[in-house]
């Protein structure tokens, strides 16, 4: 249960570093942390079912920020290109 919190906690720190890194695709800080929680809990679980045991709290730490980035960085790209 602490990896999973520590996972969606990574994850809205993630989505908003990805945010402030990728201003063009920057959707708000409030948006940024909602998908990168979504994106740090999908990372996490991700990392889990391909076997890349990085050892319980670091597997969790780092499946959250890129997974909240990864997912931050794609919805924004998406909602970039449909607003043209």
């Amino acid at each position: 249960m602490m990896e999973l919190i520590i996972s969606l906690l990574t994850g809205a720190v993630g989505g908003n570093v990805a945010g402030a890194l990728l201003k063009k695709f920057s959707m708000g800080t409030l948006w940024n942390s909602v998908v990168g929680i979504l994106g740090g809990g999908l990372g996490a679980q991700l990392l889990g079912m391909l076997g890349l045991d990085l050892g319980g709290i670091v597997g969790s730490l780092a499946g959250g920020t890129v997974g909240g980035g990864a997912l931050m960085a794609i919805i924004g790209v998406i909602k970039s290109a449909m607003s043209k």
